[in-house]
């Protein structure tokens, strides 16, 4: 399989621009995008868990929710997900759960990182849905702005 490096930084760069909406909001700067087959953002997500006093409000529950809702269905396999950061064990029992396409993170995270980091819950025995995982893409962004929002919420 050939990977388009460029296609997955273009649209990177679009899931940070909603990650940079959610930590001026106050919340974790995380933003998801889901991308349809025909290469066009079918829904958006960013963290909102603060916001909306939900704690499954991760960007990527947004994101997978409005997708399903876009397309009147839960099954997402022709669908590639856009994320600033590794998945945590929700999400990524989420992502199996929707049948999604393909994953493209980030960041990897260290502490709840579980496509890869941490756990790798697409691949494990409990996965019943194996799908395409890029990780890495626009890492040091990703990572940079989690690190300095965090710097400043310390402050």
């Amino acid at each position: 399989m050939k990977i388009d490096f460029q296609l997955h930084q273009h649209w990177m760069a679009r899931s940070i621009k909603l990650a940079t909406n959610a930590g001026n909001a106050g919340e974790v700067p995380v933003g998801a995008i889901i991308v349809s087959s025909e290469g066009k953002i079918i829904a958006e997500g960013e963290n909102r868990r603060e916001r909306d006093r939900d704690p499954t409000a991760h960007a990527e529950i947004v994101a997978i929710r409005a997708a399903g809702a876009h397309l009147n269905s839960w099954h997402l396999d022709q669908c590639t997900l856009y994320v600033t950061l590794e998945p945590c064990p929700m999400c990524a029992g989420a992502i199996v759960a929707a049948r999604l396409g393909m994953l493209v993170y980030g960041a990897d995270d260290p502490k709840t990182g579980s496509v890869r980091t941490v756990l790798n819950i697409p691949d494990s025995a409990a996965s019943n849905h194996k799908l395409t995982v890029i990780g890495g893409i626009l890492e040091s962004d990703c990572r940079q702005q989690l690190q300095d929002w965090f710097r400043q919420k310390r402050k």
